[in-house]
């Protein structure tokens, strides 16, 4: 008997535990976002539903959850806020579009955006970015638009992001680069006006004869 009750609590202990792993994840995710709303000043008003008492983050405004409640878009462009981007942000492992463009952000691109390996989509564009653009971003494989362009980035150009097959559209005009645009991978179709207005920038590379980051 005694054998019997201790078989059916197991089998209860286990079928909770299932039960809450996927809560547990989106808290996770949660935890993520409310650490960038900390970060955030936010006059308008439009963070107030980020409440981390809730289960997971999918009834947030601004926030996009796949069917099995996983953070997939964040969308807070054109939204007013200022401060920095966290690097919790790279916890967010099935985020598919990063949207924080037009707002007032400052400070670096964090390295662990480079951990996003499902982001489809990165609009940083219109802020007041610093530093230099990280190598990391060159490990989402998935990415098909960079736009990272009106800020104040400084430094050249990763070669790495000659690896990004994917790449359709990248937009790095109006910041502070230099070195030369590369002309591998997916640049060889990209127009230059995606690199204009980097006035320590120069023209697509000529292999061999000078280092990329001429002019750094």
């Amino acid at each position: 008997m005694a054998a019997r009750v201790l078989a059916a609590l197991l089998a209860l202990a286990l079928a909770l535990a299932a039960s809450t792993a996927p809560a547990r994840a989106s808290n996770d995710e949660g935890d993520a976002l409310y650490a960038l709303r900390q970060r955030l000043s936010d006059p308008n008003g439009v963070l107030q539903s980020w409440d981390p008492t809730l289960v997971n983050p999918c009834t947030w405004f601004h926030v996009t959850c796949d069917q099995a409640s996983r953070v997939v878009r964040l969308d807070l462009g054109n939204s007013n806020v200022s401060g920095s981007i966290g690097p919790e942000l790279g916890r967010l492992v099935n985020l598919k579009y990063l949207e924080l463009y037009r707002n007032n952000l400052d400070g670096e691109i964090p390295k662990e955006l480079g951990n996003l390996k499902n982001l489809v989509s990165l609009d940083l564009y219109a802020n007041k970015l610093t530093g230099g653009i990280p190598k990391s971003l060159s490990k989402l494989d998935s990415l098909r638009f960079m736009r990272l362009n009106n800020n104040k980035l400084t430094g050249s150009i990763p070669r790495e992001f000659a690896k990004l097959s994917n790449l359709k559209v990248i937009d790095l005009s109006n910041n502070d680069l230099c070195g030369t645009i590369p002309v591998d991978g997916p640049f060889s179709t990209f127009p230059l006006r995606s690199f204009e207005n980097n006035s320590r920038l120069n023209g697509p590379e000529l292999q061999g004869l000078v280092p990329y980051d001429f002019g750094c």
